[in-house]
């Protein structure tokens, strides 16, 4: 999850725009962690001997890895360690950048520093199952939004990163959060959920996008809007609401009830409610999710 909220950080600090972030998503993708990139996330070597094998392959007709091990600078058992590395894709999304000359490896290098100390990431291979530092990232976008966040927002938030990872792709970024009273619906799927007091969660979104979206989580070719898209869409959502209820029910034996999802198109609405809006930038288009807690 942590490469959704470096795209986030990075717009927040206008490293980068709406455009370029998207399109280096939409490469990263499709792209592999390149040798380089991780003997700097390691802490292998310098951006400056990083590029300098660059320049030298401009020369030689050799691997990074090769050039990297003539100069000293690598071994073989640390190329052998890089290569079986998965992959980090927030470190894939910042080497895009470098190659889109949108940023230098310094500036990633100086990027990643102040990214992994604002949210205490020291070490990502270890805190990837940790939850309190995905809330402090949850928290940030409430406080940017102006919006009180409790308990339940905060817990609501972290499952939907979730689900939209497992179901529908991480390639996606959070944009800007706003704290609304209104808000103009496109096409919204919304649900309820209703406990001591009532709780609305709304999906919107272009119906080109709701297309694209159906088909990732139905695994279908839908290839125009229909009765279809609008099952599939509130179908993800009573799937996430139903996840979010048993959760909260384990962990606190507090009951909530859900109801039946329903849509609305092209009408403002009124929240009265404590509000945000969260725009989820994916790679085929923006979902919009907000929240009345």
């Amino acid at each position: 999850m942590y490469t959704q909220f470096f795209g986030n950080y990075l717009l927040q600090r206008q490293i980068v725009t709406n455009e370029q972030l998207l399109s280096a998503m939409q490469r990263a993708s499709k792209s592999r962690l390149k040798v380089g990139t991780l003997a700097l996330h390691q802490g292998y070597m310098t951006t400056q001997e990083i590029e300098e094998c660059l320049y030298l392959q401009t020369r030689e007709d050799k691997r990074f890895g090769e050039i990297a091990m003539e100069r000293g600078y690598l071994t073989e058992d640390i190329i052998r360690e890089l290569l079986n590395i998965q992959g980090n894709d927030y470190m894939l999304l910042g080497q895009i950048l470098v190659e889109d000359g949108i940023i230098t490896y310094d500036d990633l290098d100086r990027l990643l520093f102040t990214y992994r100390s604002e949210y205490k990431l020291y070490d990502l291979e270890d805190d990837i199952g940790n939850r309190d530092v995905i809330r402090a990232l949850i928290e940030n976008a409430f406080l940017i939004a102006e919006v009180k966040a409790s308990e339940h927002p905060i817990k609501y938030m972290e499952l939907l990163y979730n689900s939209l990872i497992r179901f529908i792709g991480d390639d996606f970024t959070p944009l800007q959060p706003m704290g609304v009273d209104e808000y103009p619906v496109n096409f919204a799927v919304c649900q309820k959920l209703v406990a001591k007091k009532e709780y609305l969660t709304i999906l919107d979104m272009e119906k080109e996008v709701a297309v694209e979206f159906a088909n990732r989580y139905a695994n279908e070719q839908f290839t125009e809007f229909n009765e279809y898209v609008e099952a599939a869409l509130q179908d993800f959502c009573n799937l996430h609401n139903g996840l979010y209820i048993v959760n909260v029910s384990n962990e606190n034996s507090d009951e909530l009830q859900l109801e039946p999802p329903y849509t609305i198109t092209e009408k403002i609405l009124t929240i009265p409610n404590n509000c945000i809006v969260l725009p989820i930038q994916y790679t085929f288009g923006t979902v919009h999710l907000i929240c009345a807690f």
